[in-house]
């Protein structure tokens, strides 16, 4: 089968963030059983040795420079134009702020010849790219990493918004995107079944698989022994508006209710590109934000619990499922442990769920002080990953999807 893979997100390393991993994991598995071109775009400071090394994951890598950043800059009447753009042709601006004419040329051309059997976006993002007459061609299947709709939506509702009227505005009309742009699609892939739903909303004709992510588990071993102590930790890239959210409620609201009882406990805040509003976190006593690190799962194996905080946000979290697998007991709330059985009737306990302030207090203290428990959560966790949440397993879903299989 030949594949064409589009993601104007460069998929290497796979250690960058969500949308990198997931591709790079699923084009890995493909590439070895079929012909994959992946189209892609490179941003500036990427070096050489990441293009070399993404090439030798694929039979065909073709490359194009991504566009000028032009969706968030500019004064009133910018904006405004933008606004009237998306009023107008149903794209929104961070759609439009990543399309190349040059790639869409190249890619018209390449169905045009026939030269896949499959057309995949890699991210909802890359739908642009799909023209509506495609798929009388070939098959055509978007990889939605998580529904846009959905997410402003949820925003609204937890009150996390960068700009609360304009993402009013924009909510019908997202919804309206997201309705129009699917229905192009053969087939839609979603991580969990919270957003499927949402989906299925939107299309209820659409045929809609559930993928979830997966974790490398040699990249992220089961940790040799427990730290104890009270280190706590969150993983994320922070400049994403969720993971901001997250860290300022946990650090703000939940920590120093810790500290008046662990006042030797200290929050990790480990992830690259951290903001100045992040940054501005160490100065609370016992808060520490190291920008990028060498190894994740270093900083996994030294803390005695990960939180996951997330308010907002849909789709499976990879910071979750990494943190099970390296063996670090989790506490997350509702929207952190999206598309994981962790508890229930017949459920052998896998994290602890908490939203509130005093439920994380009282969740992290029950691991702080107990040492069973510490060690329960930690091997039904890596259970659960080894089994269900496997890049390999993902990748075999996929392939079927790519084939027009059922599961």
């Amino acid at each position: 089968m030949n594949i064409l893979m589009l993601s104007s997100t460069f998929p290497y390393p796979p250690t960058l963030g969500g949308t990198q991993v997931r591709t790079f994991y699923l084009l890995k598995y493909l590439s070895k059983r079929h012909n994959v071109t992946l189209v892609t775009q490179k941003q500036p400071g990427i070096p050489e040795s990441d293009i070399a090394g993404l090439r030798d994951f694929v039979d065909n890598l073709v490359l194009f420079n991504r566009p000028a950043d032009s969706g968030t800059t500019g004064g009133i009447l910018k904006k405004a134009q933008r606004f009237a753009k998306f009023v107008q042709n149903g794209t929104p601006p961070s759609v439009l702020n990543r399309y190349s004419p040059q790639m869409q040329d190249w890619i018209d051309n390449f169905v045009s010849s026939l030269k896949c059997d499959v057309i995949t976006c890699e991210h909802s993002v890359n739908e642009i790219y799909v023209r509506p007459d495609f798929q009388k061609k070939v098959r055509t299947l978007v990889n939605v990493h998580s529904s846009v709709y959905g997410t402003c939506l949820n925003q609204l509702k937890q009150d996390v918004c960068e700009n609360k009227l304009r993402d009013r505005i924009n909510l019908p009309l997202l919804h309206r995107y997201e309705k129009r742009y699917s229905s192009k699609f053969a087939a839609i892939v979603a991580t969990t079944q919270e957003d499927k739903n949402q989906l299925q909303e939107l299309n209820p004709n659409a045929d809609i698989a559930v993928i979830p992510n997966g974790v490398d588990l040699v990249a992220f071993p089961f940790r040799l022994q427990d730290p104890q102590g009270h280190r706590i930790i969150f993983t994320g890239a922070m400049d994403i508006l969720a993971n901001i959210d997250a860290v300022n409620f946990f650090a703000n609201q939940v920590f120093p209710e810790i500290q008046k009882t662990y006042p030797d406990a200290m929050f990790d805040i480990v992830g690259s590109r951290p903001t100045s509003e992040v940054l501005a976190l160490q100065e609370r006593p016992g808060v520490n934000v190291t920008g990028r690190v060498p190894s994740m799962v270093d900083y996994l194996h030294q803390s005695a619990v990960c939180v996951i905080p997330m308010r907002t946000g849909f789709g499976i979290k990879n910071k979750t499922l990494e943190a099970m697998a390296a063996g670090v007991p989790v506490v997350a709330s509702d929207r952190g442990l999206e598309g994981l059985e962790i508890d229930g009737v017949n459920v052998p306990i896998r994290a602890l769920r908490a939203n509130q302030p005093s439920e994380y207090v009282s969740a992290i203290s029950r691991i702080f002080n107990d040492s069973q428990l510490r060690a329960e959560l930690s091997h039904n966790a890596r259970k659960l990953i080894e089994k269900d949440f496997t890049w390999e397993s993902a990748a075999r879903r996929y392939e079927q999807v790519c084939l027009g299989q059922s599961d």
